[in-house]
């Protein structure tokens, strides 16, 4: 049976580390770390997170600031917002919550925060500086996929991994950040010719698609480890839902030697990952050293 990767227990010592950062942060003379989250209408999920990333901030000993706009707000107000936050130095992280409405270019919007602030790691700059190796902002729940990769498998050089899904958010910064660990890294999507196949070839496997249970255990090279990013929610069969991810779990956890349960898998790691940056923002906007154990 495999090892359970415990992402809730990983993400609060990595929340207790981000508070002594900021401890050490302010007895160097730096900031009080602020983090600015922008969420432009009503959408039920995005509240919910939001409400969330503003507790851990409070709690982490920073300063949680957030910035609510109508659904119909035009661009302008929005990029407006963005650019004061961008001028002000009180904020060292600025977050736009997506999805924004549909009448909106994220894009252009996440294109107008500063790299230095772009704490989500969004900013074409940042996707340049981490495919080159670079100081990168690195988005935040493939930076706490490699820290629960980390802790399970220490040197990662020369393991084979499958990255499933290429998306902008996980997927493709995901490749990145085990090439920086010098895996042999495949990238696999819904085009891929013999998906079991190549997924059956990974020590490590990264699933990242969006579709519930869809690898189930026979695709799991036996003692591989499997970061199951996938949050779905389906039904329960009593009328209600459950959440499950992206990996059949009951199978896959009979071969694979550790697996992230969903939820407490890579869920906490993201709200835990963007308290990090937010930190190593203000300590490079400070010209200070950054906090040890908090990134790349």
């Amino acid at each position: 049976m495999a090892q359970i990767l415990d992402g809730k227990a990983f993400a609060a010592r990595l929340r207790g580390r981000v508070a002594e950062a900021v401890a050490e942060l302010g007895a160097a003379g730096g900031p009080a770390p602020g983090l600015a989250v922008v969420l432009v209408g009503e959408d039920a999920a995005s509240q919910v997170y939001v409400r969330s990333k503003g507790r851990a901030t409070r709690e982490a000993g920073m300063v949680s600031l957030e910035h609510r706009l109508a659904a119909d707000v035009p661009q302008a107000e929005l990029l407006a917002l963005v650019a004061q936050l961008n001028a002000d130095p009180a904020v060292h992280g600025i977050l736009v919550q997506l999805p924004l409405p549909a009448h909106m270019d994220a894009a252009a919007v996440i294109a107008a925060i500063d790299p230095a602030k772009d704490v989500d790691g969004f900013h074409i700059s940042n996707v340049g500086l981490l495919a080159t190796g670079g100081r990168a902002m690195v988005p935040c729940t493939p930076l706490g996929c490699l820290m629960l990769l980390r802790d399970r498998l220490g040197d990662m050089a020369g393991l084979e991994a499958v990255v499933l899904g290429r998306s902008n958010i996980v997927g493709k910064p995901m490749a990145q950040l085990l090439l920086r660990e010098s895996c042999t890294v495949t990238v696999a999507h819904s085009r891929t010719r013999d998906l079991p196949g190549v997924c059956r070839r990974a020590d490590i496997l990264v699933a990242a698609v969006g579709r519930p249970e869809m690898v189930p255990g026979d695709w799991i090279k036996p003692g591989a480890t499997v970061i199951d990013v996938g949050i779905n929610r389906v039904p329960d069969g009593a009328g209600g839902s459950r959440l499950v991810g992206d990996v059949a779990f009951a199978s896959a956890a009979e071969v694979a030697g550790a697996i992230t349960p969903v939820p407490g898998g890579v869920g906490p790691m993201t709200i835990a990952c963007l308290l990090a940056n937010t930190v190593t923002a203000a300590a490079r906007a400070a010209g200070l050293p950054e906090p040890e154990g908090l990134g790349l």
